[in-house]
């Protein structure tokens, strides 16, 4: 089996902290496509057609390994392809992504809510990752694992490409001891603590995701702090980490997490700058053998839930 020549490095630098796109153009049989030009507008015009195209390749908005593509190269397949996409305009996240640890390996950052961990979907610039790559001038750093946008907390990423994978097998082996903190409901009918196992299912493009019968494949331990009148201060305890993990067990337990706008009901999404009610969800805790000098090293966040707060607040 013939082995794909290695990746050759992008020649365009990053914007705004986001990765230029690439493309390899596809083998072509039958000759669909005689230039460069041909086959990206064929491969694009549907998302912002082909006059937007021949205006990307008019003011040089593509590069090859050799430089700028006019788009009248004969076509080749294999031959590599990068560009900057247009990104949409995003309302900032008026909070600041802490740094709680710092060294040549890794960055430990303090998340806040309404965050995205990466860019994925709507939220490109207005990412954790983003930010961190332009305001620390790390242009490689990668997430060793991912945060949920909703909710605030410490979070993993890998300064080097080398080391990357050491750190998310931590994650993918249940090598790293997490401890979340929320803010939920009292009920006193409710014994605790508790380990919950259950099945989780999320289907891509629900919002919601559920439990059904079956092998578990998610287990917490929920265990109450203290109690001030009618709300309660938890510590959850995931031995794994399904989507949704922790509010899904909340729910189940009859103690939604407050202002969850899924759990127990989807409710309508409050506008891109409404900041007013975040999750009372944080990821407090991280604490693992580190996997390249053996190091036990635990971080904990410097955020306090706004609703049970005692110091900076989340």
């Amino acid at each position: 089996m013939r082995r794909r020549s290695p990746v050759p490095p992008a020649p365009l630098p990053q914007r705004d902290g986001i990765d230029p796109v690439r493309v390899r153009l596809p083998a072509d049989p039958d000759g669909v496509w005689g230039t460069v030009r041909d086959h990206l507008v064929d491969r694009f015009q549907g998302a912002i057609g082909a006059g937007r195209v021949d205006a990307m390749l008019g003011t040089g908005r593509f590069v090859g390994v050799d430089g700028v593509l006019s788009g009248g190269e004969a076509y080749t397949a294999g031959r590599y392809v990068w560009f900057h996409r247009d990104f949409a305009p995003e309302v900032p996240v008026p909070f600041e992504v802490g740094i709680v640890h710092r060294d040549e390996r890794i960055v430990i950052a303090d998340k806040p809510h309404f965050l995205a961990t990466t860019p994925r979907g709507r939220h490109i610039t207005e990412t954790a990752l983003a930010r961190l790559r332009r305001d620390l001038g790390l242009p490689a750093l990668q997430p060793a694992h991912r945060l949920d946008r909703l909710t605030a907390g410490l979070a993993l990423f890998v300064v080097r490409p080398e080391d990357r994978g050491a750190y998310q097998n931590l994650f993918g082996e249940r090598r790293v001891r997490k401890e979340y903190e929320a803010v939920a409901p009292y009920d006193g009918a409710v014994a605790l603590p508790v380990t919950v196992r259950s099945r989780i299912v999320k289907e891509r493009g629900v919002m919601a995701a559920r439990e059904e019968a079956g092998a578990p494949n998610a287990e917490s331990r929920i265990e109450l702090v203290e109690r001030r009148g009618g709300l309660g201060r938890y510590r959850l305890l995931p031995a794994t980490g399904r989507t949704h993990q922790l509010r899904v067990h909340m729910n189940g337990l009859g103690l939604p997490i407050r202002h969850d706008p899924v759990y127990p009901v989807v409710t309508d999404h409050p506008a891109p700058d409404d900041f007013g009610a975040p999750l009372q969800l944080l990821a407090k805790v991280l604490e693992f053998t580190d996997p390249v000098d053996g190091r036990v090293r635990r971080y904990e966040s410097r955020l306090r839930l706004a609703e049970w707060a005692d110091g900076p607040i989340a």
